[in-house]
């Protein structure tokens, strides 16, 4: 069934279906990357929509340290205590 909110149409099912097709509807809005509205008695209750895509984190780190200073003991004399 497909219902038109206004901007474009949109796939809906009723509740009962989409518990009996669950998996096989996440993965078709996931490759489809169009959203699926869930309705009870005729009345939208939930909309499936695709997860976005996450963000690339090249570029977004910020160095606040050197290299030796990260693994510069907090303590000159600081010596490790080692089982004897």
């Amino acid at each position: 069934m497909t219902t038109y909110t206004g901007h474009m149409a949109e796939r809906s099912i009723p509740a009962s279906q989409f518990k009996a097709q669950c998996l096989a509807l996440l993965d078709e809005v996931a490759e489809t990357r169009q959203p699926l509205v869930v309705t009870k008695r005729g009345k939208p209750v939930a909309k499936v929509v695709p997860a976005e895509e996450p963000r690339s984190l090249i570029g977004t780190v910020k160095f606040l340290v050197s290299d030796e200073e990260l693994i510069k003991p907090l303590y000159e004399d600081w010596e490790p205590d080692w089982p004897e």
